[in-house]
């Protein structure tokens, strides 16, 4: 179930990311309301997730879920490059995640 709530809170991890694109600087009040509650809701999933999760391990996967997710959607929704390092670059992080999760 860590797992889980490890992955949800990565998801509102990129949520929150691609958020603060929308915010305009904090400048729109709802998707600034909507990206602050997407920080918090990911933060207190993290910290469910890191009572039975090793801290590191949970950190790393967190974090990286956010980081490919951002970037991917970076590409989808505002037309940044799609080069052959920046997907081989995903392809690495996604690596590491699984190991992480099956050294876990």
């Amino acid at each position: 179930m860590a797992w889980v709530i490890l992955f949800l809170a990565g998801i509102l991890e990129i949520g929150w990311a691609i958020g603060l694109k929308y915010t305009e600087g904090f400048t729109k009040l709802l998707p600034t309301v909507l990206t602050g509650a997407s920080m918090v809701a990911s933060v207190v999933l993290l910290g469910i997730a890191v009572r039975t999760l090793p801290l590191g391990t949970a950190y790393a996967v967190w974090t990286g879920i956010g980081t490919v997710g951002t970037v991917i959607l970076g590409i989808v929704l505002f037309a940044e490059p799609a080069t052959a390092v920046r997907i081989g670059c995903i392809a690495l992080i996604i690596v590491g995640i699984a190991g992480l999760k099956l050294t876990a």
